[in-house]
């Protein structure tokens, strides 16, 4: 057992500390900007929270963050009540938050000043995975804080993989995010087209899936993509999100990514269309408004 503190309740974040609590066996302490989630999540699971970043992670061994963007996880990492200035020599900080490469080293290295190890940890699964604790963790950092840091993040957890330096496991996210906006425009397409041609999509679904075409979003997603129903999973807002760092990096290193480019500008056709919130396979709203 080891003295955990998880910072960031939302979708993901609850659930997560909840397999580190109960799964895990760990002794966790949560932060939350708003109290009262953190009072509900230490409520249910038995649990602790605290009032600050900073006095989560006071003697903690390991220390997760899962927040929105680069900014907030500077903000519960660096700022004054930050986790940082809280966090023991030889203790770990991992980020899940789907943040920037930049960030990452950024971290890395401020935390090294501090005697304090990171690992940058973003995750792949959705609310589902999180809630289930099957999510697919992309790690950077070093190998050594890995393997110390592997065993806790397994907790909620299906596959758990170093991918380099730091900024590497954002840096698989980003490859992540590329193949899945391509692939849910390519079954969005499908769809509206055997829809047009009169086809019977359940009908063509069940050949199609078992050959080259299949994938996880399309035997997942494709009935309540049919039925017009877009609230199971990963809202556009944070795909653009996500997709707004891609391309930010791409400008950086010369990647060429002109599909994630043009389903970005779609996402935000979504966006205008009022379904910021709806999950990442309403593509195919817009090709049918």
């Amino acid at each position: 057992m080891a003295k955990v503190a998880f910072i960031g309740l939302g979708v993901m974040g609850f659930p997560m500390a909840g397999h580190l609590k109960i799964k895990g066996g760990h002794d966790v302490t949560v932060y939350n900007r708003t109290a009262e989630k953190a009072a509900a999540w230490a409520e249910k699971f038995s649990g602790k929270s605290a009032p600050t970043p900073a006095g989560a992670a006071e003697g903690a061994d390991f220390v997760f963050v899962c927040v929105g963007n680069d900014e907030d996880l500077r903000s519960v990492t660096s700022d004054d009540s930050g986790a940082l200035h809280g966090m023991k020599p030889g203790s770990v900080l991992i980020d899940n938050t789907t943040a920037s490469a930049e960030v990452a080293r950024e971290l890395y290295a401020a935390a090294k000043q501090k005697g304090v190890d990171f690992i940058d940890a973003p995750v792949s699964g959705g609310q589902a995975g999180a809630e289930n604790g099957v999510l697919t963790v992309m790690c950077g950092g070093d190998e050594a804080v890995y393997e110390r840091a592997r065993p806790v993040i397994e907790a909620y957890a299906r596959m758990v993989g170093l991918m380099g330096p730091a900024g590497s496991g954002q840096l698989t996210k980003m490859v992540n995010q590329i193949c899945i906006a391509g692939l849910v425009q390519g079954l969005a397409e499908g769809l509206h087209f055997g829809k047009r041609a009169g086809l019977d999509i359940e009908k063509v679904v069940e050949v199609i899936s078992k050959g080259a075409a299949g994938s996880w979003q399309m035997e997942n997603r494709h009935k309540t993509m049919n039925a017009g129903k877009y609230d199971f999973g990963f809202a556009v807002d944070w795909m653009r999100k996500d997709l707004g760092i891609v391309l930010a990096e791409a400008r950086r290193n010369g990647a060429k990514l002109p599909v994630t480019a043009i389903v970005d500008q779609f996402y935000g056709d979504v966006q205008a269309m009022g379904g910021n919130r709806w999950d990442t396979s309403s593509l195919l709203a817009r090709l049918e408004k």
